[in-house]
C-alpha cells in the first residue's frame, strides 16, 4: 500500500483509468463482433452498421485505450469486410 499522498492518489487514478479503458475496450469488441457475426449469418449490413463500429475503434484510439495504426488497421479489415458482402449482395 502507497504511503505517500501522490501515490495513494496514483493508484486511485490507476483503478479509475483502468475501469474506463476496459469498457472502451469491451464495447469496442462487442461492437466488432455483432458486426462480423451478422456478415457470418449473411444478414443485410448497413453502412450504418459500419459507422458504428468506426465509432468506437476511433473512440478508443482517441482516448489512447489502442494506438492510432491498430485503429486503422482493424477499421481497414472490417471496411475490407464490408467490401466484400456489398459486393456479393
Amino acid at each position: 500500500m502507497p504511503i505517500i499522498k501522490s501515490a495513494k492518489k496514483a493508484m486511485r487514478r490507476s483503478a479509475v483509468l483502468h475501469e474506463r479503458n476496459s469498457e472502451f475496450k469491451l464495447r469496442m469488441k462487442m461492437a466488432i463482433k455483432k458486426f462480423i457475426k451478422n456478415v457470418a449469418k449473411g444478414e443485410a449490413v448497413s453502412f450504418d452498421d459500419l459507422k458504428k463500429v468506426y465509432k468506437f475503434v476511433d473512440k478508443c484510439a482517441k482516448v489512447g485505450v489502442i494506438k492510432k495504426k491498430t485503429a486503422a488497421r482493424k477499421k481497414s479489415r472490417i471496411s475490407r469486410l464490408f467490401n466484400t458482402v456489398q459486393k456479393k449482395a
